[in-house]
Order: structure tokens, then C-alpha cells, then sequence
């Protein structure tokens, strides 16, 4: 009998079912603004980008300037990234001097002290965001949350999955669970199988030195300021980067979405001790939210989130609880130092093929010994992906990188067809011919190329990535926006300035209340 995956391609395949390949795609982006010598902006963001707690599609992440440029989600990945175009070239129109950073990792670093944490106002809304960053910053420091990433939100059409499950299953499960269900499968899969993006599309084997902070680390020296492994592909994916004692026993089981928000529900409840020392207050001003594992559940580190739209005042745990998983966020992709806007089409395209893979193929519970395998297959793969004969483990044996990549691709294959079929074209094939190439040659990776770069450039990171964020900014200012683009974009920022004055206007409670009754999810009242 053939497999799951060789069943639900040819159901698929049929003429009425193929409009279900669909879904939506979006994208955020996180980008540093610095200055001409590559240098952390000293400026608030900039108000004629609108408020940073409101806009719909351009914030801050952590620091004040750390921008975010979020996408609306769009059926197609190519109008994705043109949007996510046109967003880049409005904000150069509106930054003055300043540059955006190429790089996922940051150049050279301010103290600590001079990093300025993201201002949201005085609302207790805004004033929760800040906050929470500020805990953060006592928790992790400041320099990890100058890290930025590209984070890639993935649905499939509704009906996929009531049509899967219409043929495969005899239990009376509602729409909303096997969603669900199923998205939850995707992320097994994910977690199986996502050591293969960082080794594809790994960007950041070197930091500059400073990033470190004095910690100890195993990092060989490229030149003065920078530091590096000659085999890595993601350090910003490594312990280097999102490191954290407290997390590291928490693995939310991706087996079912109750398992999930259970581990996360009892991540934000269970005091640490370390930070139980540190108290939610100083000096009477709040420090962190609570003295808890996490303080809130976006504070968890994870590669891949199953995610669903909140609404105002709602956490993330209630939405899923409520309402079942919406879509799912891919957070491992580094920011690609040679593309603009810091993803290529190519790679939207491979992306879309490898997760319809990981949500089509059979997808078995993960034990807690096959969770810790995943995870040691993902480490190794960002430390070393590049190093000639590495082995990774599958099903307690060990197998070459390069072998199992090209099994996987040659499974991904059909799937990539079936999307150039519906598409039209060849470029999901054509994305994964080149994927293949990458496998065949390590020296075609993005990781390696930024070592090519670094060392033609005296071996130094920050003045690497300054190069390349000139270039980009010179690419987007050649390309002023049409008039209704930009008025567009100025109506948002207007909106946007217009409903955070009114937030802050109105009549508020306290703040100690706003925060216990956040805590206890009671600002909430959708059934």
C-alpha cells in the first residue's frame, strides 16, 4: 500500500482538490538601525514610521532599535516579498542617514546601559511591552536581544485539512481539532527535519568578539574583532545565541496542542528561583513581569510556533485554547546578508515545498529521547553543518548530512511539483535543484559564502556587514515609492499615532492591576 505522503499527493493531484494547496504567507523581518559607521542608531524610533505599539505592519522587537517589518499575509510568497520591498524602500524614506543592518547578528555593541530597550508609551498595554523587555534584559541581557531573524508564517487553506481528514479518519473530531492536530504534525515533522534549513540557509558562522560580553566560548578568531567556527553555518541558532538556563528543560510537547499549552501554561505559573531572587520590582519601578520560567509565553525560545491571531487583551495560550492553531511561525531562518530585503524568492519557494512536506508526510508522537535527538541533530547541524563527513543520528545509527539531505530533497520532490503544477513554472523545482547544488558543495551555502566575504575584507565582521548594508540602502533609495504608496504608508503611521494617543487618553486602572489581571487571563472575556 503506498504511504501517507504518496496517498495524500495523488488525492491532491485531482483536479478539485489542487485549489486547496494554498494558504497564506507572511513574513517578519527584524533589522537594527545604525549609523554610517555601523554603530546602534542613538535615535527613538522615528515618528514618522508611526507608533511602534499600533502599526499593523512596521514595530520594534526588543530594543528601541530593533526595527520589525511585518507583512500582511498574502496568497503567494513572491507578492509577500514585494510587499516586504515596499516596506523596506518606505522606511529609507524616513530614516534620514541611518542604515539598515545586513547581518542577523549585530556589528560592534554599546554597553549595556546604552542600549535602549523598546518605548511603547504610557498605556498599560505599552507599558506591559516594556516591561516585559526590560525582564528580558534581566534575564538574557541586552546584546542577545540585538539579534534579528526572519520569522516565516505558513497556512495551508482550511479545507486541506478537513479533506485529509475525510478520507483518513473514522473519528468525529471537529474541523478545529484536526486543524489543529494537524498543524501539530507539521511541527513534528519540522523539528524532525529543520537541521537541513540552517545547514541551506545558515547565515551567521561569525559575530563580532564584543557580542560575547566576556563569556566563555570555543570560537576560533577570523581578526581583531571577530570571532568565528570554520564550519558553522547559524551561530545566532547555537548556545552562542538564544542561551538560557532556565528554558533549557522546557520542551513543550509538540504531540498535541494540549500538551503544548499545558507546557507552556506551567512555564509561565512555576516560579525560578534565580529570578524569584531578582523580585518583579526595584526601587518601586517593575522589572520584570514575574519571577517565573517565562513571564509571558512569547518568551520562549522555540524554532517553530504554532500560532493563532490574538485579539486585543487576549494571550497567545487562550487564542490556541479557544480558537485551534491557525498557522504556524518558522523562526530559525537567519536574515540573508546578501539579499535586501533579507530573503529570496528561491528560498520562499523551497520553504513552502519543505513545509507542505513536513505537513503531508506521516508524523509520529516524538518521545522525550527522540526530542533530545532533534535537538542535538539541530546544534550539531549550526556548529558544524559544513564540516566534511558530518554525521547526524537517525533512528539510533548514524548517517551522513549530505546523504540524508539528498534523501530528503528526492522526498521533497513530488511535493514541489505539485506546487509548479498549481503555480505554474518550474521555480519550486528550480528552488530545490538549487538546494541540491548546496549539498553537493558546501562552499555554495550562504554560511560559507559570508566566510569567502569576510576574508576578502580583512576578516572583520562589522566591517562586512556595514558593506552590505550600504549596498542595500543604496538599492532601496533608488527606488522611491509611487506617491499612493507613500500616502499610504503615511495614513497608517497617522492611524496608528491617532489610536496610541487615544489608548493612553482614556481611563486606565493601575498598572499592578493591569499586569496581575493579564497574569491571572482574565483581561479576556471571548468564549
Amino acid at each position: 500500500m503506498p504511504n501517507l505522503l504518496t496517498r495524500r499527493l495523488a488525492l491532491l493531484t485531482e483536479d478539485a482538490n489542487r485549489a486547496l494547496l494554498g494558504g497564506l504567507r507572511g513574513i517578519e523581518r527584524e533589522t537594527l538601525r545604525v549609523d554610517h559607521a555601523g554603530h546602534l542608531a542613538s535615535t527613538p524610533h522615528p515618528i514618522a514610521l508611526g507608533s511602534a505599539l499600533t502599526h499593523p505592519e512596521i514595530t520594534t522587537d526588543y530594543a528601541e532599535t530593533l526595527l520589525e517589518f511585518i507583512t500582511p499575509a498574502e496568497s503567494d510568497i513572491a507578492v509577500t516579498l514585494d510587499k516586504l520591498d515596499t516596506v523596506h524602500r518606505h522606511a529609507y524614506s524616513r530614516l534620514g542617514d541611518e542604515l539598515l543592518w545586513s547581518q542577523s547578528m549585530p556589528g560592534e555593541l554599546p554597553s549595556e546601559q546604552d542600549i535602549e530597550i523598546a518605548n511603547y508609551g504610557s498605556s498599560n498595554m505599552g507599558m506591559l511591552k516594556h516591561v516585559y523587555r526590560r525582564g528580558l534584559a534581566l534575564r538574557y541581557g541586552k546584546a542577545m536581544q540585538c539579534i534579528a531573524g526572519i520569522h516565516y508564517n505558513y497556512s495551508l487553506a482550511e479545507g486541506l485539512w478537513q479533506l485529509l481528514a475525510a478520507h483518513e479518519s473514522a473519528s468525529a473530531a471537529s474541523a478545529k481539532d484536526v486543524q489543529s492536530a494537524s498543524y501539530l504534525a507539521t511541527i513534528r515533522n519540522f523539528r524532525r527535519y529543520s537541521w537541513l534549513l540552517m545547514y541551506l540557509f545558515g547565515a551567521s558562522p561569525a559575530l563580532a568578539s564584543g557580542f560575547l560580553r566576556g563569556r566563555a566560548h570555543k570560537l576560533d578568531t577570523l581578526s581583531g574583532d571577530t570571532l568565528y567556527l570554520p564550519y558553522a553555518t547559524s551561530l545566532r541558532m547555537s548556545d552562542l545565541g538564544y542561551q538560557n538556563d532556565a528554558q533549557s528543560g522546557l520542551r513543550p510537547h509538540e504531540n498535541s496542542l494540549d500538551d503544548y499549552v499545558n507546557a507552556l501554561t506551567n512555564a509561565v505559573n512555576e516560579p525560578y528561583a534565580p529570578y524569584a531572587e531578582l523580585g518583579t520590582r526595584k526601587d518601586g519601578e517593575w522589572i520584570q513581569l514575574s519571577t517565573n520560567v517565562l513571564q509571558i509565553e512569547n518568551e520562549y525560545y522555540s524554532t517553530i510556533r504554532p500560532k493563532r491571531v490574538i485579539r486585543t487583551g487576549e494571550r497567545p495560550i487562550q487564542a490556541l485554547c479557544l480558537r485551534g492553531v491557525q498557522y504556524i511561525e518558522v523562526r530559525c531562518m537567519d536574515v540573508d546578508p546578501f539579499e535586501p530585503v533579507g530573503i529570496s524568492l528561491p528560498t520562499g519557494r523551497f520553504l513552502d515545498a519543505f513545509l507542505l512536506f513536513c505537513a503531508l508526510d506521516e508524523s509520529a508522537p516524538i518521545s522525550n529521547e527522540q526530542s533530545a535527538c532533534y535537538t542535538a541533530n539541530f546544534a550539531r547541524t549550526v556548529k558544524e553543518g559544513r564540516r566534511p563527513g558530518l554525521t547526524l543520528r537517525r533512528d539510533g545509527e548514524d548517517i551522513g548530512l549530505q546523504a540524508w539531505g539528498e534523501e530528503l530533497l528526492a522526498r521533497i520532490a513530488p511535493v514541489a511539483a505539485l506546487l509548479d503544477e498549481r503555480h505554474g513554472g518550474t521555480e519550486h523545482a528550480d528552488s530545490l535543484a538549487a538546494q541540491a547544488r548546496k549539498l553537493a558543495d558546501p562552499d555554495a551555502t550562504p554560511s560559507a559564502r559570508v566566510l569567502r566575504a569576510l576574508r576578502a575584507n580583512g576578516g572583520s565582521f562589522a566591517a562586512f556587514g556595514l558593506q552590505q548594508s550600504e549596498r542595500h540602502a543604496a538599492f532601496f533609495r533608488a527606488r522611491p515609492l509611487l506617491p499612493e504608496q507613500s500616502s499610504y504608508f503615511d495614513q497608517l503611521a497617522a492611524t496608528s499615532l491617532a489610536e496610541q494617543h487615544a489608548m493612553e487618553a482614556a481611563p486606565q486602572g493601575s498598572f499592578d492591576d493591569y499586569v496581575a489581571a493579564y497574569r491571572a487571563s482574565t483581561l479576556c472575556s471571548h468564549t
